[in-house]
């Protein structure tokens, strides 16, 4: 037996007695399975059982016919022919336990009926030994011994109902004789019983381990039948046969369906030349299709060779099997085999492998043929001597456009780009797409050391220039990051990250540039590993603080609001810059928490300022565009108690790039809770007047490098402060000048039209207690 029947026990048959007789659950294979097999056969039994007891009953009645009173005879033989019965109808309901399950509910329903044909048997002993002489019992002795060897040796498959039946019949005949002192007869009574119940024993266990032999068997033959059926009924498979000329014989139905033709342009024509189709007079043969004809030659066997046949079907693949038919004296008669067609699963199997190196978006080489066409042009780097190089490519502004204008406009982007890429590469060189908006180039040979930089500049340049997408003219750029093998990397993946650290460090100088691995990026790396830990616990370690820059009016220069600064003096590291840690804690979205932290505090220290007084919070995009930013600001508010129309919210013209849409919306949310909302650096980035239409903004900030312009008399940041100052005014929003450092320029702000003033000239960021003192001393004087 095998482990597919799980079901059955491994041969051979190791179950103990328990198990064997159905008292216990096996240890391996099923119970009621063992008890189908062994029970299945007992109704064929029924009739050999009652002949048997029917001569039995014969010889008891001729024994106690002169002793023992008719009607306790009669009685005796009444109730032994309805426990009889009794059981002829337990076995007549198991007739087809080989079907299905047997259940212990049957089981002990068969046990019981045999232990009323016991007890029967045995009522003798004690209902007729008053009246009965010592060799009357000895005969009845001989006729329950007869009885129980018949069924120990034909009733192999139920041995309970044999231990049973010889149990109390035993029982019975030794009580008997040890009560009339023949201990000898008692003894010899109680030593067939063991033999009895230990032959019984055995014989089951051999007839068990018979039947499961024998179910074993069937159902390996049933599988066999299976497999035939299932390969005569395929419509995928047919058989093959070829003479030792190769010419077909005997074909198939099938065969010649796959072929496209008639049987008799089939029967006796070369099998090569029936599937070369026109390679046959050109003599061009596939690889494939040439190495079938050396094995036909040469006589071997084969399995599941892959042939590219062509036939009236056109070009096709079909998987043949052929094994030699040689005879008893060693004659070769031809070939016979098996063949399917594959064609569709070849095609599958092709889309599946192209899936996995290509790209489906742009059809360029995606990540793992990109790593591997590195390996490879490290390999030949070290084997020549030479150098290869790899480039890692991202987009300038990509993110914008997809959010903005959505995924489809994003991925026909990227289809342009691809183009571009493809058409800037030469045989030395492979684009693929790494995910996203990167994308990496690997030259095979960079020994020309300005190669690089020359493919680098060219991405740059073209892919800078502007795209028609949908009725949309694009503008990306794109940076650019290289390592050199095996100079910067002896391995893949070395190579890979290194190249990625330059990639980073070019994002990082602004984009749109070239930048060449060198060592010390690791160094800044690992610096922003160590800033981003320390960051993460900065907000626990209290380490995390806001300082307050005041606001004054242009014409009366009181205070009319502070704008909430944030700082941070790390532990480890000292104070950080907010310019260094604010985009790091941008970029791990941390800002999240930190920026509800900002907003809580900054509530709460502007309730110690007069009532008047504003507090103005700076808000990037990654907190606008969260879903629940809006209740983040209601919040802070109901937490502080800080009136709403002291909070203002200031943002830059960023957002409205990145999602017009979700920042709008919150944006309105906030407006409509009471507070007002900034628009700062105006001009120094996307600037567009349609937001200004649709959202109310309090104020529109003017950066300080159109205020140090105008401070040096410069026409355009003149213009511009004006054209700024005209449109809020227009739209009935005040105006910040950021970067006032001296009165002349107060001065020169205040002419311009400003509304309100921030720089150094009226304070530089302080701590709280600092800019709470302003108030006292204003009140003071």
């Amino acid at each position: 037996m095998t482990d597919t029947h799980s079901d059955l026990p491994q041969l051979p048959l190791k179950l103990t007695n328990l198990a064997v007789i159905g008292v216990s659950q096996p240890h391996e294979g099923s119970w009621a399975r063992l008890r189908a097999l062994q029970y299945s056969r007992l109704e064929a039994l029924s009739l050999s059982r009652f002949l048997a007891h029917a001569i039995a009953l014969m010889l008891t009645l001729s024994i106690f016919a002169r002793t023992v009173p008719p009607p306790m005879l009669a009685g005796w033989v009444l109730v032994l022919v309805a426990v009889l019965w009794n059981a002829s109808r337990v076995d007549d309901g198991l007739r087809d336990v080989d079907r299905r399950a047997m259940t212990r509910h049957e089981y002990v329903f068969h046990v019981l009926s045999a232990a009323l044909v016991a007890i029967v048997w045995a009522a003798p002993y004690f209902l007729f030994e008053p009246v009965g002489a010592m060799e009357h019992r000895l005969a009845f002795w001989a006729i329950t011994a007869m009885l129980i060897t018949g069924s120990t040796l034909a009733f192999a498959a139920t041995p309970m109902a044999t231990l049973i039946f010889a149990g109390i019949t035993c029982g019975a005949a030794i009580t008997s004789f040890i009560t009339n002192g023949a201990y000898d007869y008692a003894a010899m009574a109680a030593s067939f019983c063991g033999l009895a119940m230990g032959g019984a024993i055995r014989g089951a266990r051999t007839y068990l381990s018979a039947r499961i032999a024998e179910a074993g068997v069937a159902e390996k033959s049933e599988v066999v039948s299976l497999l035939l059926r299932e390969f005569e009924d395929s419509d995928a498979d047919w058989l093959w046969q070829i003479d030792t000329a190769r010419r077909v014989r005997s074909a198939s139905s099938r065969f010649v369906y796959a072929l496209g033709k008639e049987l008799d342009q089939i029967e006796g024509k070369s099998f090569v030349q029936l599937i070369a189709g026109s390679a046959w007079e050109s003599g061009q043969f596939p690889p494939s299709l040439h190495d079938l004809a050396e094995r036909l030659k040469r006589r071997e066997s084969f399995s599941n060779l892959l042939v590219q046949v062509s036939i009236a079907n056109g070009k096709r693949w079909w998987e043949l099997s052929g094994t030699p038919m040689i005879d008893e004296n060693g004659t070769f008669h031809g070939f016979r085999g098996v063949g399917s067609d594959v064609t569709e699963q070849r095609e599958s199997d092709e889309k599946i492998a192209y899936l996995a190196r290509y790209d489906t978006l742009t059809g360029l080489p995606n990540r793992l043929m990109l790593t591997e066409a590195l390996g490879e042009a490290l390999r030949y780097a070290e084997q020549w001597r030479t150098r290869c190089a790899f480039l890692m490519i991202d987009l300038d502004r990509f993110k914008a456009v997809n959010d903005s204008l959505g995924h489809q406009v994003g991925d026909q982007l990227l289809a342009q780009v691809s183009a571009r890429l493809k058409g800037l590469m030469s045989e030395n060189e492979l684009v693929g797409r790494l995910g996203g908006d990167e994308f990496a180039i690997v030259i095979r040979d960079a020994s020309d050391r300005d190669r690089v930089e020359k493919v680098a500049t060219a991405v740059i340049d073209h892919l800078s220039l502007p795209y028609d997408v949908d009725h949309h003219t694009l503008y990306v750029g794109a940076s650019v990051g290289s390592a050199l093998g095996p100079r910067d990397g002896q391995t893949v993946e070395t190579l890979m990250r290194n190249a990625d650290l330059a990639l980073y460090r070019a994002k990082d100088e602004g984009g749109s540039v070239h930048w060449s691995y060198e060592p010390s990026l690791h160094a800044d790396a690992e610096e922003r590993r160590q800033l981003e830990f320390a960051l993460r616990q900065a907000l626990d370690r209290g380490e995390l603080y806001l300082q307050f820059q005041p606001v004054v009016d242009s014409r009366s220069e009181t205070i009319v609001s502070f704008e909430a600064l944030l700082r941070w003096n790390s532990a480890e590291h000292g104070f950080i810059s907010p310019a260094k840690f604010i985009p790091l804690a941008e970029d791990t979205r941390l800002i999240l928490p930190i920026g509800d932290w900002v907003l809580r505090e900054a509530c709460r220290e502007a309730l110690n300022w007069p009532g008047h007084v504003r507090v103005a919070v700076n808000v990037s995009g990654e907190q606008l565009l969260d879903p629940e930013f809006a209740d983040r600001v209601v919040a802070a508010l109901s937490t502080t108690g800080l009136p709403a129309h002291r909070l203002e919210i200031e943002v830059t013209e960023s957002i409205f790039v990145r999602d017009a849409g979700t920042a709008r919306a919150t944006l309105e949310k906030i407006m409509a809770l009471g507070c007002s909302v900034a628009l700062d650096d105006f001009g120094t980035g996307y600037s567009s007047l349609g937001y200004l239409r649709t959202l109310r903004f309090s104020t529109i900030k003017v950066d300080r490098s159109f205020v140090q312009g105008a401070a040096k008399n410069n026409v355009e940041s003149l213009a511009i402060i004006r054209a700024v100052v005209a449109m809020a005014q227009s739209l009935d929003m005040a105006t910040t000048a950021e970067g006032v450092e001296t009165a002349a320029e107060a001065a020169m702000i205040r002419e311009l039209g400003c509304t309100k003033i921030q720089g150094y000239y009226f304070g530089r960021p302080m701590d709280a207690v600092d800019a709470l003192a302003l108030f006292r001393r204003g009140a003071a004087a």
